[in-house]
């Protein structure tokens, strides 16, 4: 056996002995052998699984009673206590099993209060926590509809679907009010649009993203704020949230030339560095080129922004204009300058900080599951449905990169984290 399998196997038997078993498998078997001899399918209404479920969920319902009287069917106990069974209702829950009726034991009081299926319930948890999985999987509520169709056999209308990932908006608010650390070594700021109707009209609209690295080089999405137009208003009542919320400095932000921005970062955080991020200035360079050329004029801007001083970085941005290939896109050069007053604390810092604020990845990588689950509409009806599928996006990709990374943070980070206190003396101390 190779070692591949070895581990699977021995994960297997490690699982299988810590975890409780509540029916061995010999009654499994027993069970289908049964069902198969009965012709009852395993699944589907009537199925197996429906059954067991059934029965699984009345017996808890009965065990709940009895906890509640104080006393079991039957027992002279009960006589004289001043309450009794009294019979039973029926109801239909929806199950990940599928829809089920069960009989739900009563009390002669009414005093009693369920808890496995409480009074009013309609569906388990379990189905709320499978569609809200399948809407921030980017499947719409029809989709959802149809799925739950299929797999569960389940018939759910699209106004329960919707009310169902509504119940995500006082979570969504929690989070955007959520307090937050004081100190934060990188903040990224970006943006994805998409078309959501407003007054009547479907426009374009920006959602903006604050992604944080925290002094252990962690990654987390701070905020998100949806804007038709970007301006120094929007952006001081971004700043001022996060501030509110306890960011009280930043060391470096890395964003895009975005209008009112630095202004705005300067009115909060005084003492942050604001720096152009490299990645979206290349690319929108390379907007401009033919695409046989491309390669070639990635490679001469490597050059620039790879350079080891600011002046080695000027001199090879010349070097870019006079050549043949950069007489051909001016327009390059116009662009560089115009933010070369943010690009420049780039070529100050060692190294281990160029690579925590080039590598976008993260953010990047963010955008691009997001634009994944936000592509499969056509437009949103409010900005409140836009904010509920980023915000149920992001959770489920911090939860997939969690398992994935298991705590690892940002690659080099302690040795930036050095380099930032020298860079920004004492200012890390309120960490």
């Amino acid at each position: 056996m190779s070692d591949v399998q070895d581990t699977v196997e021995v994960g297997r038997r490690r699982r299988d002995a810590d975890e409780p078993r509540l029916v061995d498998q010999q009654q499994a078997e027993a069970l289908v052998a049964q069902a198969r001899e009965q012709g009852v399918e395993l699944l589907g209404d009537g199925g197996l699984l429906r059954q067991m479920t059934k029965a699984v969920l009345e017996r808890a319902l009965a065990e709940e009673l009895t906890d509640h009287l104080g006393y079991e069917v039957g027992d002279p106990a009960g006589q004289g206590s001043g309450n009794s069974r009294n019979g039973y209702s029926a109801k239909t829950v929806l199950t990940e099993a599928g829809a089920v009726e069960i009989d739900v034991p009563r009390d002669r009081n009414g005093t009693h209060e369920p808890k496995i299926v409480r009074k009013g319930q309609r569906r388990l948890d379990g189905i709320d926590k499978i569609v809200i999985g399948l809407y921030a999987r980017g499947m719409t509520v029809r989709d959802i509809q149809a799925h739950l169709a299929e797999i569960y056999d389940i018939d759910v209308s699209p106004d329960l679907i919707s009310k169902i990932t509504d119940a995500v908006l006082d979570e969504v608010k929690e989070w955007q009010s959520r307090p937050l650390d004081p100190v934060w070594p990188v903040v990224f700021l970006d943006a994805i649009v998409c078309k959501v109707r407003d007054a009547g009209t479907v426009k374009n609209k920006a959602a903006h993203l604050a992604v944080g690295v925290d002094v252990d080089g962690k990654k987390e999405v701070l905020g998100i704020w949806v804007e038709q137009t970007e301006g120094a208003k929007f952006w001081l009542r971004v700043m001022n949230d996060l501030r509110a919320r306890g960011l009280q400095d930043v060391l470096i932000v890395v964003c895009d030339g975005l209008v009112g921005l630095p202004a705005a970062i300067e009115a909060v955080w005084p003492d942050a560095l604001v720096q152009t991020c490299i990645v979206h200035l290349t690319r929108a360079s390379l907007r401009w080129v033919n695409y046989a050329d491309r390669k070639k004029v990635a490679a001469q801007l490597r050059l620039i922004y790879g350079a080891p001083t600011e002046q080695a970085a000027r001199d090879a941005l010349d070097a870019w204009t006079d050549s043949e290939i950069g007489r051909q896109y001016p327009a390059i050069r116009r662009q560089w300058d115009a933010a070369w007053e943010q690009v420049i604390p780039f070529f100050a810092f060692p190294p281990e900080v160029r690579k925590v604020i080039y590598t976008t990845n993260m953010i990047e990588s963010i955008n691009y599951q997001l634009r994944k689950i936000t592509k499969t509409r056509g437009h949103f009806p409010t900005d409140d449905a836009l904010i509920k599928l980023l915000y149920l996006g992001c959770r489920q990709i911090g939860r997939t990169a969690r398992a994935a990374r298991a705590g690892r943070s940002t690659y080099n980070w302690k040795i930036a984290m050095n380099q930032f206190d020298i860079m920004f003396p004492g200012r890390l101390d309120k960490a």
